[in-house]
């Protein structure tokens, strides 16, 4: 087995890497939709909601794209899907360029790029853990951190572009932009060869032997039967829709609250961006640490008290800002946390269907959240937000992985219901 692809030309495994943050941080500006809330607003005459509800679009149809890009990758391999995936995504956004009319913009930014987006996101972490059996979280954390540091670098792109040009001509600029940046990262995926491994690196028996008998192996069926896969949607759920109420109209309630300029306003793209990178990275390492458990409850509390400040104290701009600070951390820590604690509580075998079925609650928090706070008004939304997170917090306290699932020598379509038991 070791030497069953020495003889192939193995590419350099950091090139892959290279491609994958490329790709990541273009992918990350997805989140400085508020810089173009107000913009589009005066320029066309739309309504606050609709222009948010823009981006609701784009992430819904990001996180079903997801699911079935994940899929697809496995067929036909990571770097088609993330070429067709990159050119999606920068004509959604150049053709958004050419809206005079909201939908049009929905179906452009929303639809196509959203697809698009969702298309390019799976590819680059699915492939770089292949390279990388011996530095997982390192390398996982790193695909994760360049998502949430893209919005901080376009940041002042869009601002100059936005300036200089306009709010739709921004948009066919920066649509070139995503899609060549996009593309040329995907150019440098490539799977390893069956059976690599790293030069000098041996499996653990754990990983290199056959799975222990009664271990974790839950289809999304016998997921979906224990209470524990509805934790994890409420976590999901509670917890994006609070994040995105504030990165989907960060600009306009520094505006809106406080009486900034759109630059300075404009920060808060910036800091959330910087500490959702930092929380991708951070709290994977402090739940290794301290537990997942522990970790979600404390991700929650941090989360709850962040909302109830921005709800129910007037803000300066310092509060503000630290304030995004703190949502921005939090919310990468889930997008982190998450799908290990899927892997953990359900299994490896299925964690790409099983995280996808709870990932699908990204998109509908992405629906219902960002239009709810121009709806009810932003004080109103946060404190319902903050509740939300209390609720989360509680269902963190009370919560316990699922028994192991014994599969027989022959398990069909349905499998057995799992015994779900008080295992920690």
């Amino acid at each position: 087995m070791e030497t069953a692809y020495q003889n192939e030309k193995i590419p350099n495994r950091w090139l892959v890497v290279a491609g994958s943050l490329l790709m990541q941080l273009s992918l990350g500006a997805i989140y400085t939709w508020s810089l173009f809330n107000r913009p589009l607003v005066e320029a066309h005459g739309w309504t606050p909601g609709d222009t948010v509800f823009t981006f609701s679009i784009t992430l819904a149809f990001f996180s079903v794209a997801v699911i079935f890009a994940g899929r697809i990758q496995d067929k036909i391999g990571p770097k088609k899907v993330a070429i067709v995936g990159g050119l999606l995504t920068g004509l959604g956004v150049a053709l958004a360029s050419f809206a005079t009319n909201v939908y049009f913009l929905y179906l452009t930014y929303g639809v196509i790029a959203g697809i698009g987006i969702g298309a390019a996101y799976v590819t680059p972490l699915a492939t770089c853990v292949k390279w990388f059996p011996e530095k997982r979280g390192l390398i996982t954390g790193l695909i994760l951190a360049a998502l949430g540091v893209g919005g901080m670098v376009f940041k002042p792109i869009i601002l100059i572009f936005i300036t200089k040009f306009g709010v739709s001509q921004s948009f066919l600029y920066l649509g070139c932009i995503y899609g060549v940046l996009i593309v040329a990262g995907a150019m440098l995926l490539a799977v390893p060869p069956k059976g690599y491994r790293p030069p000098g690196w041996t499996p653990p028996v754990s990983q290199a032997g056959a799975a222990p008998a009664g271990s974790r192996r839950f289809s999304t069926g016998q997921a979906m039967r224990t209470p524990q896969f509805y934790m994890l949607v409420a976590w999901m759920f509670f917890g994006s829709a609070a994040a995105l109420m504030i990165i989907s109209v960060a600009a306009n309630i520094g505006m809106t609250m406080i009486g900034l300029s759109l630059a300075a306003a404009g920060n808060a793209v910036v800091t959330i961006a910087l500490f959702n990178a930092c929380g991708r990275l951070g709290w994977g390492w402090i739940s290794d640490r301290f537990g997942r458990k522990p970790s979600i409850l404390a991700n929650f509390i941090m989360l709850s008290l962040a909302m109830f400040y921005m709800a129910l104290i007037p803000m300066t701009y310092a509060g503000f800002l630290v304030a995004t600070c703190v949502v921005g951390f939090c919310f990468g820590g889930l997008a982190a946390m998450l799908p290990t604690l899927t892997a953990e509580w359900f299994g490896l075998a299925n964690v790409g269907n099983n995280y996808g079925a709870v990932f699908i609650f990204y998109g509908i928090a992405a629906l219902t959240a960002p239009r709810l706070s121009i709806a009810i008004g932003f004080e109103s939304a946060f404190l319902v937000a903050g509740i939300a997170c209390v609720i989360g917090a509680v269902i963190a306290i009370f919560a316990r992985a699922p028994g192991v699932v014994k599969q027989p020598d022959t398990l069909g379509s349905e499998g057995l219901k799992p015994k779900v038991t008080g295992a920690s």
